[in-house]
């Protein structure tokens, strides 16, 4: 399994031909795509299980939030086309889990990448854009076990491939915005103030239950429903990935094309941010 990460890494490197990218670009992501390997093997160099850590985690939370909502709290999910029990709870959940996971394993270490890393900030020649977006890169392939994992299980309960597997990458745009934009507002204000990540493990606590993830869209009150669709990003893309994946169809095209909007001005101001500070960056570490 490790390998194949690996492999999906390096065949990255291999569609520069494709795209009409400047060499000065092509040398930028070649350079991001070594920095990601590199990230990748050093998170669990030593360790047996390797790259299977993320899922393993990933299920575990599936787990106790399965043991917790269904057999405790016997919280029944009803979802037109799909079989009413446990164990479809749990792929309700596992799938709402995935995206937020990426999310937030992207952004939070994007926080300290850059104090983390003050002997390339010393460096003239190395371009100090690519740091956040690193973590970023890492945890949005490492999801991608998990993603695969929740597909053939889907297949194997449902005896369903829904052809809107293909729509996906409209959920990948925004979410990559999303999670690079705020990963570079951090970097940038951790370097001059040191509480940002704990900050963000206070917000993120607080914007998990403000997302659908754990329950669904329609308990919420729906004078605040609105609201928690169109203002939270994160609501659109958990909502728009389980029904690609769960559901073979799309309900939210509204909002996600909003979500999508409003992640790209956040990515934006997130970079821009970025380089105003980063003039900075070698003075103050």
């Amino acid at each position: 399994m490790r390998q194949t990460i690996k492999g999906v890494v390096r065949k990255a490197g291999q569609t520069r031909r494709l795209l009409p990218f400047s060499e000065q670009w092509w040398a930028k992501l070649d350079l991001l795509r070594i920095l990601v390997l590199r990230e990748l093997e050093a998170r669990y160099k030593g360790s047996v299980l390797g790259n299977l850590w993320p899922l393993l985690n990933q299920l575990s939370q599936l787990l106790i939030f399965t043991y917790v909502f269904s057999i405790v709290l016997r919280v029944r999910l009803s979802l037109e086309g799909l079989p009413e029990n446990n164990f479809m709870y749990g792929l309700w959940l596992f799938a709402g889990l995935l995206p937020w996971t990426a999310f937030l394993n992207g952004f939070l270490p994007a926080a300290t990448c850059v104090i983390n890393q003050s002997n390339l900030v010393k460096k003239v020649v190395f371009p100090l854009a690519l740091l956040p977006l690193v973590p970023v890169c890492a945890a949005f392939i490492e999801s991608s076990l998990g993603l695969i994992v929740l597909i053939l299980l889907v297949a194997i309960t449902t005896q369903i491939v829904h052809v809107t597997l293909w729509l996906l990458p409209l959920i990948w745009i925004p979410q990559l915005l999303l999670t690079a934009g705020i990963g570079y507002l951090a970097a940038g204000l951790t370097v001059f103030l040191r509480d940002i990540p704990q900050t963000l493990v206070v917000v993120m606590n607080l914007w998990f239950y403000a997302t659908p993830i754990i329950y669904p869209a329609s308990l919420i009150p729906e004078g605040w429903r609105n609201w928690v669709f169109w203002l939270n990003p994160m609501t659109a893309i958990v909502e728009t990935h389980r029904d690609i994946i769960l559901q073979g169809e799309v309900r939210h095209w509204g909002e996600l094309g909003v979500a999508t909007m409003l992640s790209a001005v956040i990515f934006y101001v997130g970079l821009l941010i970025y380089r105003r500070l980063r003039p900075a960056f070698a003075d103050v570490l």
